[in-house]
Protein backbone atom coordinates (compact mmCIF):
# COMPACT_ATOMS: atom_id res chain seq x y z
CA UNK A 1 0.00 0.00 0.00
CA UNK A 2 2.82 2.33 0.20
CA UNK A 3 3.36 5.11 -2.25
CA UNK A 4 -0.41 4.75 -3.50
CA UNK A 5 -2.21 8.24 -3.50
CA UNK A 6 -4.65 8.03 -0.21
CA UNK A 7 -8.46 9.04 -0.58
CA UNK A 8 -11.26 10.15 1.56
CA UNK A 9 -14.64 9.57 0.19
CA UNK A 10 -17.13 11.66 2.14
CA UNK A 11 -20.99 10.29 1.71
CA UNK A 12 -19.62 7.00 1.83
CA UNK A 13 -23.08 5.33 2.53
CA UNK A 14 -25.05 6.67 -0.72
CA UNK A 15 -24.85 5.04 -4.25
CA UNK A 16 -22.20 7.34 -5.51
CA UNK A 17 -19.49 6.44 -2.35
CA UNK A 18 -20.26 2.55 -2.25
CA UNK A 19 -19.64 2.73 -5.97
CA UNK A 20 -16.07 4.94 -5.44
CA UNK A 21 -15.28 2.41 -2.82
CA UNK A 22 -16.31 -0.33 -5.46
CA UNK A 23 -14.33 1.04 -8.16
CA UNK A 24 -11.50 2.07 -6.41
CA UNK A 25 -10.30 -1.23 -4.54
CA UNK A 26 -9.23 -2.50 -8.44
CA UNK A 27 -7.29 1.12 -8.94
CA UNK A 28 -3.63 0.47 -9.07
CA UNK A 29 -2.59 4.07 -7.51
CA UNK A 30 -4.81 4.70 -4.98
CA UNK A 31 -5.63 3.69 -1.36
CA UNK A 32 -9.38 4.25 0.04
CA UNK A 33 -7.70 5.29 3.49
CA UNK A 34 -11.14 7.03 5.40
CA UNK A 35 -15.00 6.20 4.44
CA UNK A 36 -16.63 9.14 6.01
CA UNK A 37 -20.36 9.83 6.95
CA UNK A 38 -21.58 11.94 9.68
CA UNK A 39 -25.45 10.40 9.47
CA UNK A 40 -23.44 6.80 9.83
CA UNK A 41 -19.86 7.77 12.01
CA UNK A 42 -18.98 4.81 14.37
CA UNK A 43 -20.67 2.58 12.46
CA UNK A 44 -19.39 -0.26 10.20
CA UNK A 45 -19.87 0.00 6.53
CA UNK A 46 -20.70 -3.40 6.21
CA UNK A 47 -23.44 -2.79 8.31
CA UNK A 48 -25.41 -1.61 5.32
CA UNK A 49 -23.49 -2.66 2.76
CA UNK A 50 -22.20 -6.92 3.58
CA UNK A 51 -21.23 -6.78 -0.12
CA UNK A 52 -18.37 -4.38 0.84
CA UNK A 53 -17.27 -6.80 3.75
CA UNK A 54 -13.39 -7.43 2.07
CA UNK A 55 -12.77 -4.41 0.74
CA UNK A 56 -13.20 -2.36 3.26
CA UNK A 57 -14.27 -3.31 7.29
CA UNK A 58 -13.04 0.05 9.07
CA UNK A 59 -15.40 2.41 10.99
CA UNK A 60 -16.37 5.66 9.42
CA UNK A 61 -15.53 8.47 10.55
CA UNK A 62 -16.77 12.09 11.76
CA UNK A 63 -16.07 14.66 9.04
CA UNK A 64 -13.08 17.02 10.37
CA UNK A 65 -10.99 18.07 7.57
CA UNK A 66 -7.96 18.75 9.67
CA UNK A 67 -8.14 14.98 10.28
CA UNK A 68 -8.78 13.45 7.24
CA UNK A 69 -5.67 15.80 5.98
CA UNK A 70 -3.57 13.52 8.41
CA UNK A 71 -5.16 10.01 6.40
CA UNK A 72 -5.88 11.25 3.07
CA UNK A 73 -4.53 13.27 0.29
CA UNK A 74 -7.87 13.80 -2.10
CA UNK A 75 -11.16 13.82 -0.92
CA UNK A 76 -14.60 12.95 -2.70
CA UNK A 77 -17.19 14.47 -1.55
CA UNK A 78 -20.50 12.17 -2.86
CA UNK A 79 -22.67 14.43 -1.03
CA UNK A 80 -26.71 16.03 -1.51
CA UNK A 81 -26.81 19.42 -2.88
CA UNK A 82 -26.03 22.27 -0.61
CA UNK A 83 -23.14 19.97 1.84
CA UNK A 84 -20.36 20.23 -0.14
CA UNK A 85 -20.48 24.13 -0.76
CA UNK A 86 -19.66 24.70 2.79
CA UNK A 87 -17.37 21.04 3.59
CA UNK A 88 -15.39 21.84 0.47
CA UNK A 89 -13.63 25.09 1.15
CA UNK A 90 -12.80 23.58 4.61
CA UNK A 91 -11.14 20.54 3.06
CA UNK A 92 -9.17 22.91 0.31
CA UNK A 93 -7.88 25.01 2.94
CA UNK A 94 -6.86 22.44 4.64
CA UNK A 95 -4.66 21.73 1.72
CA UNK A 96 -6.28 18.50 0.39
CA UNK A 97 -7.23 18.30 -3.35
CA UNK A 98 -11.06 17.69 -3.79
CA UNK A 99 -13.83 15.96 -6.68
CA UNK A 100 -16.95 17.08 -5.68
CA UNK A 101 -19.85 15.03 -7.16
CA UNK A 102 -22.24 16.92 -5.80
CA UNK A 103 -23.92 19.92 -8.12
CA UNK A 104 -22.80 22.88 -6.04
CA UNK A 105 -19.76 23.62 -8.13
CA UNK A 106 -21.17 23.33 -11.51
CA UNK A 107 -22.47 26.23 -12.08
CA UNK A 108 -20.67 29.59 -11.88
CA UNK A 109 -23.54 32.00 -11.94
CA UNK A 110 -24.77 32.00 -8.21
CA UNK A 111 -28.21 33.38 -9.11
CA UNK A 112 -28.85 30.31 -11.17
CA UNK A 113 -27.67 28.16 -8.70
CA UNK A 114 -30.31 29.25 -6.03
CA UNK A 115 -32.93 29.10 -8.90
CA UNK A 116 -32.87 25.71 -9.72
CA UNK A 117 -31.04 24.29 -6.61
CA UNK A 118 -33.10 26.12 -3.86
CA UNK A 119 -30.19 26.27 -1.73
CA UNK A 120 -27.62 29.22 -0.71
CA UNK A 121 -24.76 29.14 -3.22
CA UNK A 122 -21.21 28.37 -2.26
CA UNK A 123 -18.87 30.90 -2.31
CA UNK A 124 -17.50 32.78 -5.62
CA UNK A 125 -13.88 32.22 -4.79
CA UNK A 126 -14.12 28.69 -4.57
CA UNK A 127 -16.62 28.60 -7.60
CA UNK A 128 -13.88 30.03 -9.47
CA UNK A 129 -11.66 27.51 -8.63
CA UNK A 130 -13.13 24.54 -9.22
CA UNK A 131 -12.68 22.90 -12.70
CA UNK A 132 -15.65 21.52 -14.40
CA UNK A 133 -14.88 17.79 -15.30
CA UNK A 134 -16.17 16.57 -18.05
CA UNK A 135 -13.24 14.79 -18.98
CA UNK A 136 -13.58 14.05 -22.47
CA UNK A 137 -14.86 17.86 -23.44
CA UNK A 138 -12.51 19.45 -20.78
CA UNK A 139 -9.35 16.73 -19.99
CA UNK A 140 -6.90 19.10 -20.61
CA UNK A 141 -8.24 21.68 -17.78
CA UNK A 142 -8.34 18.90 -15.64
CA UNK A 143 -5.05 18.11 -15.65
CA UNK A 144 -3.02 19.30 -12.70
CA UNK A 145 -6.03 21.01 -11.06
CA UNK A 146 -6.74 20.40 -7.15
CA UNK A 147 -10.10 20.83 -7.07
CA UNK A 148 -12.91 19.27 -9.77
CA UNK A 149 -16.47 19.79 -10.13
CA UNK A 150 -17.84 16.50 -11.40
CA UNK A 151 -20.66 16.74 -13.79
CA UNK A 152 -24.31 15.11 -13.13
CA UNK A 153 -25.57 12.18 -14.93
CA UNK A 154 -28.02 12.92 -17.13
CA UNK A 155 -25.15 16.08 -18.10
CA UNK A 156 -23.00 13.32 -19.45
CA UNK A 157 -24.87 11.11 -21.45
CA UNK A 158 -26.77 14.33 -23.13
CA UNK A 159 -23.39 16.61 -23.66
CA UNK A 160 -21.26 13.83 -24.69
CA UNK A 161 -23.64 12.98 -27.30
CA UNK A 162 -23.92 16.35 -29.00
CA UNK A 163 -21.06 18.43 -28.17
CA UNK A 164 -19.37 17.46 -31.34
CA UNK A 165 -22.49 18.07 -33.33
CA UNK A 166 -22.77 21.49 -32.24
CA UNK A 167 -19.02 21.95 -32.69
CA UNK A 168 -18.71 21.19 -35.87
CA UNK A 169 -22.19 23.67 -36.57
CA UNK A 170 -23.93 20.49 -38.20
CA UNK A 171 -26.71 21.04 -36.20
CA UNK A 172 -28.96 23.72 -35.47
CA UNK A 173 -28.70 24.82 -31.22
CA UNK A 174 -32.54 26.13 -31.35
CA UNK A 175 -33.72 23.10 -32.55
CA UNK A 176 -32.40 20.45 -29.88
CA UNK A 177 -34.81 18.34 -28.07
CA UNK A 178 -33.97 15.94 -25.52
CA UNK A 179 -35.51 13.02 -23.99
CA UNK A 180 -33.62 11.17 -21.30
CA UNK A 181 -34.67 8.05 -19.06
CA UNK A 182 -33.42 6.81 -15.66
CA UNK A 183 -32.72 4.30 -13.65
CA UNK A 184 -34.38 4.63 -9.81
CA UNK A 185 -30.55 4.74 -8.67
CA UNK A 186 -30.43 8.10 -9.30
CA UNK A 187 -32.66 9.19 -6.55
CA UNK A 188 -30.79 7.75 -3.81
CA UNK A 189 -31.10 5.23 -0.96
CA UNK A 190 -33.19 6.90 0.86
CA UNK A 191 -36.63 5.61 0.65
CA UNK A 192 -39.23 7.81 -1.26
CA UNK A 193 -43.12 7.26 -2.50
CA UNK A 194 -41.79 8.24 -5.92
CA UNK A 195 -39.46 5.24 -5.73
CA UNK A 196 -41.33 2.77 -3.59
CA UNK A 197 -41.25 -0.71 -5.39
CA UNK A 198 -45.50 -0.82 -6.10
CA UNK A 199 -45.19 2.41 -7.44
CA UNK A 200 -42.15 2.23 -9.58
CA UNK A 201 -42.67 -1.21 -10.89
CA UNK A 202 -44.21 -1.84 -14.56
CA UNK A 203 -44.63 1.87 -14.50
CA UNK A 204 -42.86 4.40 -16.13
CA UNK A 205 -43.25 8.27 -15.65
CA UNK A 206 -41.96 11.89 -16.19
CA UNK A 207 -40.91 14.19 -13.76
CA UNK A 208 -39.82 17.92 -12.24
CA UNK A 209 -40.76 18.93 -16.35
CA UNK A 210 -38.79 22.10 -17.27
CA UNK A 211 -37.53 22.24 -13.23
CA UNK A 212 -34.84 19.40 -13.78
CA UNK A 213 -31.65 20.74 -11.68
CA UNK A 214 -29.68 19.63 -14.58
CA UNK A 215 -31.04 21.91 -17.91
CA UNK A 216 -29.16 24.94 -16.68
CA UNK A 217 -26.02 22.66 -16.57
CA UNK A 218 -26.36 21.04 -20.12
CA UNK A 219 -27.12 24.72 -21.31
CA UNK A 220 -23.97 26.09 -19.92
CA UNK A 221 -22.06 23.23 -21.89
CA UNK A 222 -23.61 23.36 -24.95
CA UNK A 223 -23.43 27.22 -25.09
CA UNK A 224 -20.07 26.84 -24.65
CA UNK A 225 -19.72 23.95 -27.54
CA UNK A 226 -22.29 26.36 -29.59
CA UNK A 227 -20.49 29.54 -28.95
CA UNK A 228 -23.85 31.08 -28.55
CA UNK A 229 -26.62 30.72 -25.92
CA UNK A 230 -28.50 27.20 -25.94
CA UNK A 231 -31.76 26.91 -24.52
CA UNK A 232 -33.30 23.28 -24.86
CA UNK A 233 -36.23 21.07 -24.12
CA UNK A 234 -35.03 18.42 -21.41
CA UNK A 235 -37.89 15.91 -20.06
CA UNK A 236 -36.82 13.31 -17.74
CA UNK A 237 -38.66 10.38 -17.32
CA UNK A 238 -38.15 7.35 -14.43
CA UNK A 239 -37.61 3.62 -15.62
CA UNK A 240 -38.24 0.68 -13.55
CA UNK A 241 -34.06 0.00 -14.06
CA UNK A 242 -31.77 0.25 -11.29
CA UNK A 243 -29.07 1.86 -13.33
CA UNK A 244 -28.57 3.26 -16.41
CA UNK A 245 -29.54 6.22 -18.48
CA UNK A 246 -30.55 6.66 -22.16
CA UNK A 247 -30.50 10.49 -23.46
CA UNK A 248 -32.30 10.57 -26.66
CA UNK A 249 -32.11 14.08 -28.68
CA UNK A 250 -33.06 15.53 -31.18
CA UNK A 251 -31.83 18.40 -33.82
CA UNK A 252 -32.25 20.06 -37.20
CA UNK A 253 -29.69 18.71 -39.54
CA UNK A 254 -27.47 21.62 -41.06
CA UNK A 255 -25.59 21.12 -44.29
CA UNK A 256 -27.54 17.96 -45.63
CA UNK A 257 -25.16 15.14 -43.74
CA UNK A 258 -26.02 11.74 -42.66
CA UNK A 259 -25.42 9.51 -40.02
CA UNK A 260 -22.27 7.92 -41.50
CA UNK A 261 -21.07 11.68 -41.60
CA UNK A 262 -22.12 11.84 -38.07
CA UNK A 263 -20.38 8.82 -36.85
CA UNK A 264 -17.21 9.55 -39.03
CA UNK A 265 -17.17 13.10 -37.16
CA UNK A 266 -17.81 11.53 -33.53
CA UNK A 267 -15.28 9.17 -34.00
CA UNK A 268 -12.42 11.26 -35.31
CA UNK A 269 -13.56 13.73 -32.03
CA UNK A 270 -13.55 10.91 -29.65
CA UNK A 271 -10.24 9.27 -31.05
CA UNK A 272 -7.95 8.59 -27.98
CA UNK A 273 -10.94 9.31 -25.80
CA UNK A 274 -11.29 5.20 -24.59
CA UNK A 275 -14.85 5.68 -23.04
CA UNK A 276 -16.60 7.04 -25.61
CA UNK A 277 -17.84 4.60 -27.96
CA UNK A 278 -19.33 5.25 -31.77
CA UNK A 279 -21.52 2.74 -32.90
CA UNK A 280 -21.80 2.14 -36.69
CA UNK A 281 -24.96 2.66 -39.18
CA UNK A 282 -27.61 1.33 -37.92
CA UNK A 283 -26.78 0.27 -34.76
CA UNK A 284 -27.87 2.07 -31.80
CA UNK A 285 -26.91 1.41 -27.92
CA UNK A 286 -29.00 -0.01 -25.06
CA UNK A 287 -28.32 0.70 -21.28
CA UNK A 288 -27.67 -2.86 -20.91
CA UNK A 289 -24.47 -2.56 -23.00
CA UNK A 290 -22.80 -0.06 -20.35
CA UNK A 291 -24.45 -1.63 -17.14
CA UNK A 292 -21.33 -1.48 -14.26
CA UNK A 293 -18.86 0.52 -17.04
CA UNK A 294 -17.33 3.65 -17.53
CA UNK A 295 -18.48 3.92 -21.26
CA UNK A 296 -20.62 5.99 -23.25
CA UNK A 297 -21.88 4.26 -26.34
CA UNK A 298 -23.77 6.53 -28.77
CA UNK A 299 -25.80 6.05 -32.29
CA UNK A 300 -27.36 8.20 -34.59
CA UNK A 301 -30.48 8.04 -37.19
CA UNK A 302 -30.87 10.69 -39.83
CA UNK A 303 -34.42 10.89 -41.09
CA UNK A 304 -33.69 13.02 -44.57
CA UNK A 305 -37.91 13.22 -44.79
CA UNK A 306 -37.94 15.72 -41.53
CA UNK A 307 -34.30 16.71 -41.81
CA UNK A 308 -33.46 15.81 -38.14
CA UNK A 309 -30.47 14.32 -36.47
CA UNK A 310 -31.87 11.49 -33.46
CA UNK A 311 -28.73 11.21 -31.41
CA UNK A 312 -29.04 8.34 -28.88
CA UNK A 313 -26.43 8.03 -25.69
CA UNK A 314 -26.52 5.53 -22.64
CA UNK A 315 -24.52 5.31 -19.60
CA UNK A 316 -24.18 3.50 -16.06
CA UNK A 317 -25.72 6.47 -14.08
CA UNK A 318 -23.80 5.59 -10.90
CA UNK A 319 -20.02 5.25 -13.29
CA UNK A 320 -19.78 7.34 -16.09
CA UNK A 321 -22.25 9.36 -14.23
CA UNK A 322 -21.09 9.68 -11.28
CA UNK A 323 -18.35 7.51 -9.90
CA UNK A 324 -16.20 6.17 -12.34
CA UNK A 325 -16.02 9.75 -14.17
CA UNK A 326 -14.61 11.08 -10.75
CA UNK A 327 -12.40 8.53 -10.75
CA UNK A 328 -11.51 9.20 -14.80
CA UNK A 329 -11.16 13.39 -13.74
CA UNK A 330 -8.48 11.75 -10.79
CA UNK A 331 -6.60 10.29 -13.15
CA UNK A 332 -6.31 12.72 -15.53
CA UNK A 333 -5.54 15.31 -12.30
CA UNK A 334 -2.81 13.11 -11.49
CA UNK A 335 -1.34 13.06 -14.88
CA UNK A 336 -1.77 9.42 -15.01
CA UNK A 337 -3.52 6.75 -17.69
CA UNK A 338 -7.51 8.02 -17.60
CA UNK A 339 -8.64 4.51 -17.60
CA UNK A 340 -6.55 3.18 -14.67
CA UNK A 341 -8.59 1.62 -12.14
CA UNK A 342 -11.97 1.79 -15.12
CA UNK A 343 -11.18 -1.21 -17.22
CA UNK A 344 -14.12 -2.49 -16.83
CA UNK A 345 -15.97 -4.68 -19.42
CA UNK A 346 -19.42 -3.91 -19.00
CA UNK A 347 -21.64 -6.53 -17.34
CA UNK A 348 -23.96 -8.51 -19.32
CA UNK A 349 -27.15 -9.87 -19.39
Amino acid sequence: MTNKLRAAIVGSTGYGGVELIRLLASHPLVEVTSVISSSSAGTPITEGYPHLTNIRTELLDDVNPQEIREKADVVFTATPAGIASKLAPQLLDAGLKVIDLSGDFRLQDTALYEEWYKKEPADKAYLEQAVYGMSEVYGDKVRGASFISNPGCYVTATVLGLVPALQAGWIDPSSIIIDAKSGVSGAGRGASLGTHYSELNENFKAYKLNKHQHIPEIEMVLSDAAGREVVTTFTTHLVPMTRGIMSTMYATVQGGRKAADFIDLYRSYYEGRPFVRVRGEGKWPMTKEVWGSNYCDIGFAVDERTGRVTVISVIDNLVKGAAGQAIQNLNLMMGWDETLGLQFVPVYP
